[in-house]
């Protein structure tokens, strides 16, 4: 059940605006009201006309138009959801700075409600310094970044900055549509919205894919892991209606559209960047497969092969626990702590004559004290870059384990359910 929100659409002057009229539309079929904010220079891509006829209401660009309602003020208050569709870099740089020359900077400055971006810009201007800059200092300030799309862009360019389809927009603004307060708890039609929704409004970061360990510049210690099931899990959170921050590390495909998007390359970069994420989510998935083990050393030239030396030598040393320390820090820190309250950890485990992987499993969940592990077998042709999955869901309140088994998108389904379910309880 999705309850009918205020939505200000904000426009800015790239190609993709186009986009944005589809998506302005995926709102009203939605029923929901929507007041459209272009910026003068984007009227040149999609004229007012079009926006007026679109909306059903009217549109304007400056703060000098309808003064006696305050519109530039009005419009960020009364709303329950902000979305700039497509976010050039002109928009996230006026917006990180704070200005207010126009009425779309105004409504972003004057706004309580949520705000999502989705940047659209050729690729050389989305990975300037000043634009990741920009983007990082509105992240830090509560904003919701979706990360731009990889492909064609104008003319012959492609790459990294293509505005994602208005469906994947759509879908990734769902959580922030869902029903929260219509409905009375434990009403029929709570428990339709529940069900449609399970994690509306909540905050899920996930860290997916392998870590990297160097040796010397052109050798490292890793693993096997593409990050499949890790992006799976990002796709099925996100369709049950959280905000989806993903840590990732080297992983096979590109992340999902519509996720908070940091990465790393070694265990102690992921364990920097996975904290920062996981602060004030309502659940972390550590599905990523973190490399135990690192060079004591690394070499600054490559380690050269000869007939004159003997075999090298390499020294490991432990990485750090990732699972354990952000559980040992939640404890330690209390009531007062912003970890989630819910933690999901991952066993990649195989069997010996002594223990099953299921044995290993359970023996893992007790000394990590995390809500849930995830268990499966993993080989050279078992579960890492397979598109195949067989898990087993092991609860730390001993309720009876969940099994299931096919492709990796089945798997993040009952994973993801799984939490919901241990959420709601």
């Amino acid at each position: 059940m999705v309850a009918v929100k205020r939505i200000v659409l904000g426009v800015s002057a790239g190609i993709a605006s186009y986009k944005a009229a589809l998506l302005l539309r995926l709102f009203k079929e939605a029923g929901h009201h929507v007041d459209v904010i272009p910026t003068e220079a984007s009227l040149k891509f999609v004229g007012l006309a079009t926006w007026e006829a679109l909306s059903g209401n009217p549109v304007r660009t400056g703060v000098f138009e309808a003064v006696d309602t305050v519109n530039h003020v009005r419009l960020g208050q009364m709303a329950d959801l902000v979305v700039v569709v497509p976010a050039t870099a002109d928009i996230l740089a006026r917006a990180a700075a704070g200005m207010a020359n126009d009425l779309l900077t105004g409504t972003l400055l004057a706004t309580g409600a949520p705000v999502v971006m989705a940047p659209a810009m050729h690729t050389e201007m989305w990975e300037h310094p000043a634009t990741r800059a920009n983007v990082a200092t509105l992240r830090s300030r509560g904003i919701t970044i979706i990360e731009p799309a990889v492909g064609r862009l104008t003319g012959k360019d492609s790459g990294a900055g293509r505005l994602p389809e208005p469906e994947e927009i759509f879908a990734a603004v769902a959580g922030y549509l869902a029903d929260s307060s219509a409905a009375r708890p434990g009403s029929p039609k709570a428990s339709a919205a529940s069900a449609e929704l399970p994690l509306a409004g909540k905050i899920v970061a996930i860290s997916a894919g392998g870590t990297r360990e160097p040796l010397d510049p052109v050798r490292y210690l890793g693993n096997r892991s593409s990050g499949r099931q890790g992006i799976a899990l990002a796709k099925a959170a996100m369709a049950a209606g959280a905000r989806v921050r993903f840590i990732a590390a080297h992983m096979d495909q590109p992340a999902p559209e519509g996720v908070e998007l940091s990465t790393a390359s070694t265990a102690r970069q992921l364990q920097v960047a996975v904290n920062q994420a996981a602060r004030g989510a309502d659940v972390l998935i550590m599905s990523a497969a973190v490399a135990d083990f690192r060079p004591a050393e690394y070499v600054d030239s490559k380690i050269k092969k000869s007939d004159e030396h003997a075999d090298p030598v390499i020294t490991l040393v432990r990485n750090p626990d990732i699972l354990a320390l952000l559980v040992a820090d939640r404890t330690h820190e209390g009531a007062a702590s912003d970890l989630p309250p819910m933690i999901v950890g991952f066993a990649a485990e195989t069997g010996d004559a002594e223990n099953s992987v299921l044995d290993y499993g359970a023996a893992k969940l007790a000394r990590k004290g995390c809500e849930l592990l995830v268990v499966n077998e993993v080989g050279e042709n078992l579960t890492f870059g397979t598109d195949e999955n067989s898990i087993t869901i092991l609860s730390a309140d001993g309720s009876a384990p969940v099994h299931a088994t096919g492709s990796k998108d089945d798997a993040a389904r009952a994973i993801i359910d799984a939490v919901a379910s241990a959420l709601a309880v």
